[in-house]
């Protein structure tokens, strides 16, 4: 059965204009969502690395220079967070992931990384992030 939290997460997924209907056994649910042609004004830029299976054993020379960067860019308040990314229970992280304010700022760390032109990271991303809700 779908409450009224529910639709309000649904609708965050909605990319056109019109009403979502949910029909359970005994209620009908019935809320209209638009979307906005408006800029996104809370863009933030994603760069998402995969790392080399040996991560640990190769990133040493390079790891100060990588965490130097990442602070840098934090204190000049581009980056807003970054991290190694693994799955649950792993002891070896399977890559990264930076949140970034602007899009040349993920670029620039990507083109400055040492993990990058060092051959640690093997693939990258960079993707926008809307972000809807935050804790305030």
């Amino acid at each position: 059965m779908w409450g009224i939290d529910r639709l309000s997460i649904l609708a965050f997924a909605l990319t056109k204009s019109g009403p979502i209907v949910v029909r359970s056994s005994t209620n009908v649910h019935k809320r209209c969502f638009t979307s906005s042609s408006s800029a996104l004004s809370a863009m933030q830029y994603l760069l998402r690395y995969s790392y080399v299976p040996d991560v640990l054993e190769k990133r040493g020379p390079f790891r100060e220079a990588h965490l130097g960067l990442a602070k840098q860019l934090v204190e000049e308040g581009t980056c807003l967070s970054g991290g190694p990314t693994s799955e649950p229970g792993a002891s070896v992280p399977k890559g990264a992931l930076f949140i970034f304010s602007t899009e040349a700022a993920a670029h620039q760390f990507l083109a400055e990384d040492p993990y990058v032109s060092n051959g640690i990271v093997t693939e990258h991303s960079i993707e926008e992030w809307n972000v809807v809700v935050q804790k305030e």
